[in-house]
């Protein structure tokens, strides 16, 4: 009992004109549908295309057609009877001895789907009309997430705990089709007329648990993210890193709730499209990127063009000499002076660059030196 291939490939030539009637899946299938029911398609005799007869309903002899990205999947009595993953057209025969209850066509199904063939297949000769059922086996997208109220997580680079209000989507991936119809699609789904699986459907409890459970793992996605060396330890990189945080939250996900061992689901790609940060931690950030911009080299080139700017005010105005530094504090003009490389006198005491600069702008005023010479040695006196 099972299927025979008849072709590779899109229905056309030849076939197209000896399959008058096949099953196709449901016509106007969202993107964000997982499964929908299989629906009689005919050519109505030329005349165009039309749908009648009966949905979900595979009989002996029935012609069927599997899209690519699509998995074909047959139930009778809550039992798997047959499964397709292998695009193109198929003949069911449950009389046939060179009919097969599978077909794989390789990648990720295959490799998957024969532990879960063995463990949950029909046992013994189904009736002859069954059900027939399209399992979408495409990124799924738009599966929405947001939390309303703020997360926490302990952030290794600030070295504190942070919050934040985040949303976003993420794309999920029916890895494998026989476990996520055992174990996690209501039986609402599986009967004959039953509506599309649909992830973006409002009224799918069965969706708005996974809603939940992602939610519910974003506290630890991201202090998974934010900890990990190899990532940097930026929470600024996530918004950016579709696949790093999506691995690090369906990691979580995963081990909380085991979407892929026992439900055959997978996160691939996560889009984070805004966070919010509470106010102690934008206060942190504010203080990081400042750091950042005067840290390195970078920073003592600032520091050093600053004092260099202040003594040139402070020689080009008489009595102006206190106020080089005022608005600096003692200790941050402490720590720029100490910043220059200071010569000393003949006595080995550091000489003061500043009231040797003070000396040598009253020669550049008097005539005895030149703006080159001044600028020279200014220059050996502040490093710059």
């Amino acid at each position: 009992m099972g299927f025979i291939k008849a072709f590779a490939g899109a229905l056309g030539g030849s076939f197209a004109d000896q399959w008058k009637d096949f099953y196709v899946p449901r016509e106007g299938t969202s993107a964000t549908s997982a499964i929908v029911g299989a629906v009689q398609k005919s050519t109505n005799n030329g005349r165009g295309e039309n749908y009648k007869g009966s949905e979900n309903i595979i009989t002996n002899g029935s012609k069927i057609v599997v899209p690519e990205g699509m998995a074909l999947v047959t139930m009778q009595d809550g039992a798997i009877t047959g499964f397709i993953s292998e695009p193109g057209g198929f003949e069911y025969k449950n009389d046939d001895i060179n009919s097969k209850s599978i077909f794989s066509g390789g990648g990720l199904i295959s490799s998957t789907i024969g532990q879960s063939w063995e463990r949950f297949k029909f046992g013994g000769i189904p009736a002859t009309q069954q059900l027939a059922f399209y399992v979408n086996l495409k990124e799924i997208p738009n599966n929405r997430f947001g939390t309303q109220s703020e997360i926490y997580w302990n952030d290794a680079f600030l070295n504190t705990q942070v919050g934040a209000l985040t949303r976003g989507t993420y794309t999920l991936r029916i890895t494998d089709p026989i476990l996520f119809i055992k174990n996690f699609v209501p039986t609402r789904y599986l009967q004959a007329g039953s509506p599309s699986f649909d992830f973006a459907d409002m009224d799918n409890d069965a969706a708005t648990q996974l809603f939940n459970e992602v939610v519910s793992s974003l506290s630890n996605a991201f202090s998974n993210y934010t900890n990990d060396p190899n990532k940097g330890n930026r929470i600024t990189n996530i918004q950016g890193d579709q696949i790093g945080f999506a691995q690090s939250l369906s990691s979580v996900v995963e081990s909380a709730y085991n979407w892929k061992a026992e439900r055959g689901l997978e996160i691939v790609k996560v889009a984070i499209q805004a966070i919010e940060y509470d106010e102690d931690t934008k206060a942190l950030l504010s203080d990081v990127k400042k750091a950042d911009a005067l840290s390195g080299s970078r920073g003592n080139s600032f520091m050093q063009q600053s004092v260099a700017r202040g003594l040139e005010a402070a020689g080009s105005n008489e009595g102006g000499s206190g106020m080089a530094f005022m608005g600096m504090g003692v200790q941050g003009a402490g720590s720029v002076m100490a910043s220059v490389q200071q010569p000393t006198d003949n006595t080995g005491r550091t000489e003061d660059p500043y009231a040797k600069l003070t000396e040598m702008k009253k020669l550049l005023d008097a005539g005895v030196i030149t703006e080159e010479d001044f600028n020279k040695a200014k220059s050996k006196l502040l490093g710059i």
